[in-house]
């Protein structure tokens, strides 16, 4: 039987093992977003550290991943993706290391910057991996064996981080990576083939990646420190990155895409949603811990149903996105969210689970199972197949950038002081005047996907038919249904016959 690239069949020994390896990787990265929220108040405790530490350990690890994920991609298709996705896990596992033994909190941002290089190497060569070792007639089982079991990964991320944090301490949220990694880098080495695409050039728009992730870091700095020179340096800097992107041969985020009102319109939505998304999730933790008296273990548990759901669901939310079109579930979806979110303001000191937690988490994730499968349909539907690939990784980076700018802002317009998070009383009071930022952003992301998503006959063509399997479980980050997805069929969106060709999926 062949087991070169591109005829591996699911049922070989061989096809387990790069099933298992592209699991074990991107759920490291999986399982360590849904973990460190919760562990946030304790790392702040232990660290003696103030808000704004605690938005940077958070922050650092999305920069430096939305901005070089699409890099990442490239680098596999050009140089091997099983060598940068192993380097990925490999540096993922050494910034992991770092987070567990960091002193204090400037070590502890650091290393979560190293962790997020780490992870726009291993993420999109993840999914790259099986898209380019299955045989065509087993890719799509293959990508939702994958999706299937990195969502039981993340079902069980924030139980896991609460009873590290309460027993071993929050540490071992960190370290729990190391052996993940030591198991899953000789699995890659020894089982799965490697794969390049010939028709990558080595031309890489490095300048490009430095600028975007110069520009958001400027404005997470403006808006954690509320200074203005900041935010004026990266704006400039924003400005410069788009010119750039203009005249490069080869940029990394090739502006005529965005000639598709459709995908811009779409993508407007995703900046909307995840960035009420990124900033619920950072503060929802705090709530339950530092109000409502909740332990990291309980508190894990506590979000368990809006991910539950999410695996559950997802599959027929697409395949009811594919029936009645993407305009209903992107405008109910969000609302439906923004009902639960504001729901949340229930939970004080002494919460009920049952009574003030549950409803409001049940409501928002059937929110979420509404209109996370259809907007990555409708974002891969919205681009002729050709660049499905950098369409799926443009929509990847807008809603990880969207969480990192959310989670810096919310506190300075909530008003949060630096150490509001050690006060019940006062940080209650602040969660009271950030939630209804989080569900207006909402709101307004339904009005925006009401007033431009349509539903047009020519935009059929552009749909991959596989897209029915594998937009439902493939979705941008809650972290990260569909992190992958910028690997997919290759980072610069060109399938395996040329630009222009439809993806092998």
């Amino acid at each position: 039987m062949d087991t070169g690239p591109g005829s591996i069949r699911l049922s070989s020994a061989t096809g387990r093992w790069v099933v298992l390896t592209t699991v074990l990787g991107s759920g490291m990265a999986m399982l360590d977003s849904t973990v460190v929220n919760v562990a946030l108040p304790r790392i702040g405790e232990d660290l003696d550290a103030d808000l704004a530490v605690l938005q940077w350990t958070v922050n650092a690890y999305m920069l430096t991943l939305a901005a070089l994920i699409l890099l990442g991609g490239a680098l596999g298709d050009r140089y091997g993706r099983r060598r940068i996705f192993v380097l990925g896990v490999v540096w993922f596992a050494l910034g992991s290391l770092l987070c567990g033994i960091a002193p204090n909190g400037g070590v502890l941002v650091a290393a979560r910057a190293l962790q997020g290089i780490g992870g726009a190497l291993l993420t999109p060569g993840s999914l790259a991996l099986i898209q380019a070792s299955f045989h065509p007639d087993d890719r799509s089982r293959a990508v939702g064996l994958w999706s299937g079991l990195g969502g039981v990964g993340a079902a069980v991320g924030p139980f896991v981080g609460g009873w590290l944090v309460d027993g071993p301490g929050w540490r071992w949220v960190f370290l729990l990576n190391v052996p993940l990694a030591l198991l899953c880098v000789p699995v890659a080495l020894r089982h799965v083939p490697e794969s390049r695409d010939p028709r990558a050039t080595g031309r890489f728009d490095v300048l490009g990646a430095l600028l975007c992730a110069v520009a958001l870091g400027l404005v997470t700095y403006a808006l954690i420190a509320a200074t203005v020179w900041a935010g004026l340096l990266g704006v400039a800097t924003a400005v410069a990155f788009v010119l750039l992107e203009r005249r490069a041969p080869e940029p990394m985020l090739p502006l005529s895409i965005f000639a598709s009102r459709r995908f811009t319109a779409v993508n407007v939505v995703t900046l909307c949603v995840y960035a009420a998304f990124g900033g619920f999730f950072f503060l929802i933790v705090l709530q339950l811990q530092v109000v409502s008296g909740y332990s990291a273990l309980a508190t894990g548990i506590a979000l368990l149903p809006t991910t539950v759901l999410m695996l559950l669901l997802s599959a027929r939310s697409g395949a009811l996105g594919d029936r009645i079109g993407p305009r209903i579930p992107l405008t109910v979806g969000p609302l439906l969210c923004a009902a639960g979110i504001m729901l949340t303001l229930r939970i004080g000191e002494d919460a009920s689970y049952v009574a003030d937690v549950l409803p409001a988490l049940l409501v928002m994730g059937l929110g979420m199972v509404t209109l996370v499968a259809p907007l990555t349909a409708t974002v891969l539907a919205s681009v002729e197949t050709g660049r499905a690939g950098i369409a799926s990784g443009i929509n990847n980076a807008a809603a990880r950038a969207a969480g990192l700018l959310a989670v810096a802002a919310l506190p300075l317009l909530a008003g949060m002081g630096p150490e509001s998070y050690r006060s019940a009383t006062e940080f209650g009071e602040t969660y009271r005047r950030a939630i209804p930022m989080c569900a207006g952003v909402l709101v307004a992301g339904a009005l925006i996907a009401w007033r431009t998503i349509r539903v047009p006959a020519e935009d059929a063509e552009f749909c991959h038919p596989e897209c029915k399997v594998n937009c439902g479980v493939a979705a941008p980050p809650l972290e990260p249904p569909g992190s992958g997805d910028a690997g997919r069929p290759d980072a610069r969106g060109r399938g395996p016959g040329g630009p222009g060709a439809p993806p092998d999926l």
